[in-house]
């Protein structure tokens, strides 16, 4: 709850609610908002109407709302004195408790961020969509930005009737105008604001279930089951592990274009990048699942219980990677269960080593630490306990605090009663600590055989057996480790392994043998985007006589979503000048059109690479660059920019 005095009150409480820190005088309860949108002005404007109670009495409280309008501002029905700053907007009065507040206004706003509008004025697909966290939904709906102060919000949106309309909560009625459309959706239970989400585009969707929507692109119709892929396995694991009902109405799920994460959890409808979109085969090796299951674990750990402060935040992002793994456990068993926590302590040990590492509870600390040291904390704290008394621990933790906000010793405190334990000591090692606890963490995976095993194999050892290691029955890991070791002691019987290990061989065979030249051709028939990507590469490198006949074979494949495989073809096209020679400048057209914002930034970047690396950019190229520089995705600007340094 975030309350702000006016000027009439000391200074001291003033200053106190400036920086937001002054709780406990009023209490937001539900938000109405009618809202428009319009995509040529990028403007967003309507009625909002919030109710409140007053805790304790007070002259003047403000509602969250950066660089906007208001008009017809109303308490309870009559005209109210207010303050707009810009960046917040005051209500005075001589407000007392016991007595039922609603503030009413009209707004317009033009946010500049929190609220996208992608491709109105490109080639990119039309798209308006919103990302409240770190970014604030008071940039687009006046709101509260304060995380502690959980609001029921319920949104009507009026829009072109030609494209779909998604919000939080549950649809409940849609009213076709003449040329618009009103969708109604309406909320149960109260979060807090920055989880409110908007997305307006060309969609379809598939229904699996009562709860669970899933939308696509039209175009992407038989892309939908390898992306959502053990979405309902997923969603009916966490409800049985977790021990406590799914807490929203319904769950949605909306690709976006050029989305500056992998995925955000806002309340019952996440929001993620397009990229995830995939077929059977890219499913192999870039698929969904983990985003997913992340995103969906958040709808517990983050939006049921949601952080004091951003000291907690591993509260949020530590369980949903930790559950996220319990999920992909569940669906591919404890090698990969155990692998993954593997990857991840390596990648800790590594942070600590480079001297970035810091303790679980320093707000700035690195992602890295907050989703995979606290993950690691969640595994730890489980084998410590014992696996009943911490599914305890976290269904009472859950339930003792829905809907509200928490700090670390509030989940500690619930696996302690449950556990009869003092846990003092484990939070001073795993959660206080600067370091992460490496030596502890590489013993309890060695409880697996399979860790185990793959620490064994290894060709840099005294006494190896490196040649027996390739053609004995150890794990994928084990035998891509041997390769990625002594790629030039391979045989062709090592070809007949799993795809994951033609793949390590495709990535760390660079001088193909000339007795090995046909068993490398053939990972070109792989069904992995990557493994066909690296072969394609190095065979054009080794075997130039032969370059037309690896470019005839994959001239028409794609790849991933970034089109990893069609762009190098590309490269490599331009680079065999004796291939196609009359079509040379239209495979470089194609290259540079690559560049533009019709694509994802990953598309982008990519071409962006190549010709780069051929000094083949020309002006559109360049003028391309200079757009990507001012683009709302983070690590587009960043690259853009590096990149324009050069010209």
């Amino acid at each position: 709850m975030i309350v702000k005095l006016y000027i009439s009150i000391s200074l001291f409480f003033y200053s106190l609610l400036l920086n937001g820190q002054q709780k406990g005088f009023v209490d937001f309860k539900e938000a109405k908002a009618v809202l428009s949108v319009e995509q040529d002005s990028k403007k967003v404007f309507g009625l909002v109407d919030y109710s409140f109670e007053i805790l304790r009495p007070i002259d003047s409280i403000y509602i969250d709302a950066v660089n906007m309008k208001f008009e017809y501002v109303k308490l309870n029905g009559e005209q109210i004195e207010f303050r707009n700053d810009f960046n917040k907007i005051w209500f005075k009065h001589k407000f007392k408790p016991q007595i039922n507040y609603k503030i009413s206004f009209y707004y317009e706003a033009f946010p500049n961020k929190a609220m996208y509008f992608v491709g109105w004025d490109n080639d990119a697909p039309n798209q308006i969509w919103t990302q409240g966290q770190g970014k604030y939904t008071s940039n687009w709906l006046p709101s509260i930005d304060d995380m502690n102060d959980k609001i029921e919000f319920d949104l009507s949106i009026t829009f072109d009737s030609d494209y779909e309309v998604i919000a939080n909560g549950k649809l409940i009625n849609k009213q076709i105008n003449e040329s618009t459309t009103t969708w109604r959706y309406t909320m149960q239970n109260p979060m807090s604001s920055y989880l409110v989400a908007l997305a307006l585009g060309k969609y379809e969707m598939s229904k699996n279930g009562i709860s669970l929507e899933m939308y696509y692109y039209p175009k992407d119709s038989n892309r939908v089951e390898p992306t959502y892929r053990y979405t309902k396995d997923i969603f009916d694991f966490f409800e049985e592990e977790i021990g406590v009902s799914y807490p929203w109405q319904n769950y949605k799920q909306v690709p976006v274009h050029d989305f500056m994460y992998s995925g955000m959890e806002n309340t019952g409808t996440t929001i993620f990048a397009d990229t995830f979109v995939i077929d059977s085969i890219a499913f192999v090796d870039r698929n969904y699942i983990t985003v997913n299951a992340h995103e969906l674990a958040h709808q517990w750990f983050g939006n049921l219980v949601t952080e004091v402060s951003g000291t907690h935040h591993w509260l949020h992002e530590g369980f949903a990677t930790y559950y996220a793994l319990l999920a992909e456990k569940q669906l591919f068993g404890d090698k990969h269960y155990y692998w993954k926590l593997y990857e991840s302590a390596n990648q800790l040990y590594q942070q600590d080593l480079s001297g970035n590492g810091t303790s679980l509870l320093n707000p700035g600390s690195s992602s890295l630490t907050f989703y995979e040291r606290g993950a690691w904390v969640l595994h730890a704290l489980r084998e410590k306990v014992g696996e009943e008394t911490f599914r305890k621990a976290v269904k009472s933790y859950l339930q003792k605090h829905q809907f509200s906000n928490v700090e670390t010793k509030d989940f500690i405190s619930e696996v302690e009663q449950s556990s009869e334990q003092d846990l003092s000591e484990f939070v001073n090692l795993w959660i206080e600590n600067k370091m992460f606890p490496y030596d502890e963490a590489l013993e309890s995976l060695k409880q697996s055989v399979f860790i185990q095993e793959y620490l064994m194999v290894d060709c840099e050892a005294l006494n190896s057996r490196c040649d027996y290691y390739l053609d004995a029955t150890v794990s994928d890991q084990a035998k891509s480790k041997i390769i990625s070791q002594v790629p030039d002691r391979l045989t062709s019987d090592v070809f007949k392994n799993s795809i994951k290990v033609r793949q390590a061989i495709a990535e760390n065979l660079t001088e193909i043998p000339i007795a090995l030249k046909e068993d490398y051709e053939s990972l070109l028939k792989d069904k992995s985007y990557k493994t066909i990507e690296s072969a394609l590469y190095n065979l054009w490198l080794n075997f130039p006589d032969e370059r037309a006949k690896y470019l005839n074979q994959t001239k028409n494949i794609i790849g991933f979503n970034n089109y990893n495989i069609r762009l190098l073809w590309l490269a490599l096209h331009l680079n065999t000048l004796e291939y196609q020679t009359d079509k040379k400048q239209d495979v470089y057209k194609e290259l540079v059109n690559y560049t533009n914002s019709q694509y994802n930034v990953e598309i982008r970047m990519k071409a962006f690479q190549y010709l780069e690396a051929m000094n083949l950019c020309n002006e559109q190229c360049q003028e391309n660059l200079k757009q990507a520089s001012s683009h709302y995705n983070w690590r587009m600007v960043k690259f853009a920019k590096e990149m324009l340094r050069n010209y």
